[in-house]
């Protein structure tokens, strides 16, 4: 669920501030699978924090 959350979530804002900046399309693109790719670690840590901590 967090990880579905944060590459969303990280895709919109990439892709949101590639634009704000006037970037092209693919700079656009660029940032967004960036972002979604690191809020998508941090949500798969946070996920398996959460995990050992009520598992047990």
């Amino acid at each position: 669920m967090y990880v579905l959350a944060g590459l969303v979530l990280g895709a919109l804002y990439g892709g949101l501030t590639a634009r704000k900046r006037g970037g092209r399309p693919l700079d656009i693109l660029q940032y967004a699978a960036v972002h979604a790719l690191i809020l998508g670690v941090l949500g798969i840590i946070l996920t398996v924090i959460i995990n050992r901590l009520y598992a047990g």
